[in-house]
């Protein structure tokens, strides 16, 4: 173990105080504590400087030092905490108002069939319908997906759905009874908006922007492998509720989170994200989807959990059908449309 530097100083100079006293003579050394020559060198006769003026200061550093090393430091003043591994005030620091972002892995054969099924609608994109025009992405392609195609629906079952309601739980069970309102078990549902196939190539971006329905998310299926973690290119990006500032120390505003193929992501659909460019070769398949939480009434039919519903708004092209619940499409920020209703 090292000696700390205060208590090597300490000794260092009463050593050569006593040192100093040996040059005066026996009557010094006898008086101030010097050392004796003798045939076996120098040997300590008497050491009064020593312990009156160096010991004390000594031994309170290694007290210190010692109590630090097992977290057992020495009380602070006035009754203030200090920090075990330091000595000094103990300090935290705490996150406020969290974002809930659900992360999931898709199981390998959901994820084989997935691929497969991109793959054979991107051999004729035209037989599925258009979605670019609902959507604020600017991608080569992004192409509807409906639940006459089996990897969809088992994709919905197995997956997104169970996700929500992960997420619905895991946010609302820590609020009191009194505050979950009708989000209690039992009292809501949840039923697929819509899903579809993004293609994005190089040059290609998805500005800020926020999703229609409670819930959506993303879901990756091949990734070029220059998207990495050495630059923001072709990452998604979640933006939290202030513009970044450094200055101000505003930092933790952007979350950027590398795509990974088999990895999915469910969150809010007013949680606003992006993803910028990239440069290369290849392209970057996702699956991106919308949810509706539809509250029920106490004691009243809770909806079914399974049916794909939906349709948007913009009408026509979509293989779900209708909308009944006129929920708004997914577009930029910059529209100014209103807040969906939902979580």
């Amino acid at each position: 173990m090292e000696v700390p530097v205060g208590v090597a100083l300490l000794l260092t100079n009463g050593a050569a105080a006593a040192a100093e006293g040996s040059d005066s003579g026996a009557a010094d050394m006898a008086e101030d504590g010097g050392f004796a020559q003798n045939s076996g060198g120098f040997k300590a006769r008497r050491r009064p400087v020593l312990n009156r003026l160096v010991l004390p200061q000594a031994l309170a550093l290694l007290h210190q030092t010692f109590a630090s090393m097992v977290g057992t430091p020495p009380p602070a003043p006035d009754g203030a905490t200090q920090d075990a591994a330091t000595g000094g005030p103990s300090m935290e620091v705490l996150e406020l108002f969290p974002r809930y972002v659900l992360k999931g892995n898709l199981p390998p054969a959901l994820l084989t069939a997935l691929r497969d099924l991109a793959t054979e609608v991107l051999k004729a994109p035209e037989r599925s319908p258009d979605a670019s025009r609902k959507l604020a992405g600017q991608l080569a392609l992004q192409l509807e997906l409906g639940p006459q195609q089996p990897a969809v629906q088992e994709l919905c079952r197995e997956v997104i759905l169970p996700g929500c309601e992960r997420w619905i739980r895991h946010v609302i069970d820590r609020q009191p009874p009194q505050g979950r309102g009708p989000w209690t078990a039992g009292r809501y549902g949840l039923q697929i908006i819509d899903v579809w196939l993004n293609v994005q190539r190089a040059g290609d971006y998805n500005p800020t922007h926020t999703h229609g329905g409670s819930f959506s998310g993303v879901l990756y299926l091949q990734v070029p492998p220059q998207i990495s973690g050495a630059s923001f290119d072709g990452q998604l990006c979640f933006h939290g509720p202030e513009e970044w500032h450094i200055q101000s120390f505003r930092t933790g505003m952007a979350e950027y989170v590398l795509p990974v193929p088999g990895e999915f992501y469910v969150f809010p659909a007013w949680q606003p994200h992006s993803v910028p460019p990239f440069r290369g070769e290849g392209e970057r398949w996702s699956l991106a989807f919308n949810v509706v939480a539809v509250p029920q009434p106490a004691g009243g039919a809770r909806p079914p959990q399974m049916p794909l519903v939906t349709g948007l708004p913009s009408g026509g092209g979509n293989p779900m059908g209708a909308n009944p619940a006129g929920l708004a499409g997914n577009v930029s920020l910059s529209s100014g449309r209103k807040r969906p209703p939902g979580f």
